[in-house]
């Protein structure tokens, strides 16, 4: 009767329960070292959206519309890109703002991942 019931006993062993702990925080630890990445790719969206939309910037020359993104950067702390990096058009009495960058993010030894963005915005 034992026998039966230890063949019915279904769960995690100790070691079983350990390695899902280590691969649930590797997991957490990689995802929080993504986290900045990804929130200044939202800022330097969000400038260029402001930039965009600033009725001003219309009719600004490419070096005000740059100087606008340096100084709104300064502010937010963004060091993944600068003014420079920014391809500016204008058409039609709008103007389009994009970048594109890469960011390596270091997890461990030797492995590092790289995330690459494209923050675009037009009006």
């Amino acid at each position: 009767m034992m026998k039966i019931m230890a063949n019915k006993q279904r769960g995690f062993s100790f070691s079983g329960f350990l390695v899902a702990i280590v691969i649930i925080m590797v997991a957490a630890i990689g995802g929080i070292k993504l986290i900045p990445a990804y929130m200044q790719d939202t800022k330097i969206k969000n400038i260029f959206d402001v930039i965009t939309h600033d009725p001003e910037m219309r009719n600004a020359p490419v070096n005000a519309i740059r100087t606008s993104f340096a100084m709104r950067a300064s502010i937010d702390a963004i060091t993944v890109i600068n003014e420079k990096d920014i391809e500016i058009s204008k058409d039609n009495g709008g103007i389009s703002l994009s970048a594109s960058y890469s960011v390596k993010i270091p997890l461990g030894g030797n492995v590092s991942l790289v995330l690459e963005f494209n923050p675009s915005s037009s009006k």
